[in-house]
């Protein structure tokens, strides 16, 4: 949802069609989501959450010295990686192409929107309980 370091920012999840902007937050090293007429609120995406960037996405190399890098992609997955690693920062993007990116590593400012949320395990199971049996 939200990187460990984010633990004791305000914060939220993520709903369909919220604005997002990437933002670097104070008293910290990390980079994540906040909405953007929230500056300072931290906004929680779960594992699986379709988001489109407004441009195609920047982000910075390891070596700070390496200039930006521009992928020509918009859209991509959340997801958390590393999770056996507890010194490890988790939250990162996925793009169709396959690469997958840190969302520590993105450049800030740059702005998205959430285009659909992951379906919840639990609600499928639930719905399917208790589904009628349907006459043919």
């Amino acid at each position: 949802m939200c990187e460990y370091s984010l633990e004791f920012m305000a914060s939220r999840p993520a709903k369909v069609g919220d604005k997002l902007v990437i933002t670097k937050f104070p008293h910290s090293i990390t980079r994540g989501f906040c909405a953007a007429a929230e500056p300072g609120i931290a906004v929680c995406l779960r594992s699986g959450t379709e988001i489109a960037f407004e441009d195609d996405v920047q982000y910075s190399r390891a070596f700070s010295i390496l200039p930006k890098k521009k992928l020509n992609e918009k859209t991509a997955l959340f997801r958390q990686i590393n999770l056996s690693d507890p010194y490890a920062h988790h939250d990162a993007v996925e793009f169709p192409s396959g690469q997958i990116i840190l969302l520590t590593r993105l450049c800030e400012g740059q702005r998205a929107t959430v285009l659909q949320l992951p379906v919840d395990p639990l609600v499928v199971k639930e719905t399917h309980l208790t589904r009628e049996p349907v006459d043919l």
